[in-house]
């Protein structure tokens, strides 16, 4: 029988806190792809380069996911959410001062990475895992993955806003970015203030052992290498079609306002995504969402290339995609806490990033590399479809247990 040996915690100001400061990191992490053509049209950089600069950003991104957890695992989630937050605000204040290759490797490539990569999942999930009991934790993994969907809905159309403006341009976006970022240091005392929700099998669930010993397990554990794998091709999706949308849609002669349009589209329709998704990893086994959400990118991306290249066929594909863009995340942490419980989720879960984010450099920087030598993505979407559906196979295999520990 479980026995609550903590105070109870309110989750509404809890998701609100967790949901916001996602909506702040997911945003801008989402909308880097609407600076490829103004920064190539007012720099020396090319596309290739800049491409690079972003395929940087998203590794480093994960990098940090692990680091940030280990480090809020040992020293407490606010510490690291705080000081994260005062390096993003620190870096999109150096962008615009910096614009060559080298610094905006340094300024977006590690500092806006590691900034937002502190506030980004790993930590996030594991607050949400330690503080509200298990039958809650589906809903609400959702519906703080919707506020990070809300993000991207409106940083994308913020971003454009501010690009055609004359006294602002992209420079001036990052300057924006970094006042925001500010927001969330209070935001952090909301998110891990009271205590933490435990039963007596999650007391129990390591027998003691710390992290090294948990670790050791975790990466012989064949469901857990299969969850890494699944998650690698979902990073190679998100960063190809959130890099290289936008100069896709140029390729095609449409306005740009087209491409912030999509991707404020996919933000909206992820918010509904990530709620549903939610809603069925407390209903169904979290594998087998997984299966769905990656078999079905696998059609979307056969009906874009079948499809003509119009602004309102672009508008449909953005609002399919959407709808599974970050709604992976909440079965995929689920999947995470149910083999190895929540003690050290934040680690364990942002090891599962580290392997989303390598996908993601691959696909934002071969995109890029693909664009500049052929003219066109060409084999980049049929490489998507093969990785999209040897994800939802390798989901298959894992043995899931049925209850949450």
């Amino acid at each position: 029988m479980d026995t609550q040996g903590q105070a109870r915690v309110n989750p509404w100001p809890l998701m609100a806190a967790a949901a916001f400061v996602l909506l702040v990191t997911i945003g801008m992490r989402m909308s880097l792809g609407l600076f490829v053509q103004p920064v190539v049209n007012t720099t020396a950089l090319s596309v290739a380069q800049f491409s690079l600069v972003i395929a940087v950003f998203q590794l480093m991104w994960g990098v940090a996911q692990p680091v940030t957890g280990v480090l809020a695992d040992r020293f407490g989630a606010r510490r690291i959410l705080c000081g994260g937050a005062l390096l993003l605000a620190a870096g999109c204040f150096l962008v615009p001062l910096l614009p060559t290759l080298w610094g905006m490797l340094l300024t977006i490539g590690l500092l806006l990475a590691f900034g937002t990569g502190a506030g980004g999942f790993s930590i996030i999930m594991g607050q949400l895992a330690a503080k509200l009991p298990p039958q809650m934790r589906g809903f609400a993994s959702g519906a703080v993955n919707a506020g990070g969907s809300a993000g991207q809905f409106l940083f994308a159309p913020l971003v454009q806003g501010l690009l055609v403006l004359p006294w602002a341009g992209w420079q001036g976006v990052f300057y924006v970015w970094g006042g925001i970022a500010l927001l969330i240091v209070p935001t952090a005392w909301l998110l891990t203030r009271g205590g933490g929700f435990q039963t007596a099998s999650h007391a129990a669930e390591h027998d003691g052992r710390g992290l090294k010993a948990v670790l050791s397990d975790a990466l012989r554990n064949r469901s857990y290498l299969l969850v890494h794998a699944g998650f690698f091709t979902c990073g190679f999706h998100i960063a190809f079609l959130v890099t290289h949308l936008p100069t896709e849609i140029a390729m095609c002669g449409l306005l740009p306002k087209v491409a912030s349009a999509s991707l404020a589209v996919i933000g909206l329709a992820n918010i509904a995504g990530c709620l549903f998704s939610g809603w069925c990893v407390g209903r169904f086994r979290s594998k087998y969402v997984l299966f769905g959400l990656y078999a079905s990118r696998v059609l979307m991306v056969a009906a874009y290339l079948a499809a003509p290249r119009t602004d309102m066929n672009f508008y449909i594909f953005a609002a399919a995609l959407g709808f599974t863009w970050l709604a992976t995340v909440a079965p995929t942490a689920a999947l995470t806490g149910k083999l190895f419980g929540t003690r050290y989720l934040a680690t364990l879960f942002g090891l599962t990033m580290l392997s989303h984010q390598v996908g993601g450099f691959l696909g934002a920087y071969v995109g890029g590399r693909v664009v500049t030598a052929f003219g066109s993505y060409g084999w980049m979407w049929y490489a998507d479809m093969l990785l999209a559906g040897t994800a939802a196979l390798l989901n298959l295999p894992i043995r899931e247990p049925r209850v949450n520990k």
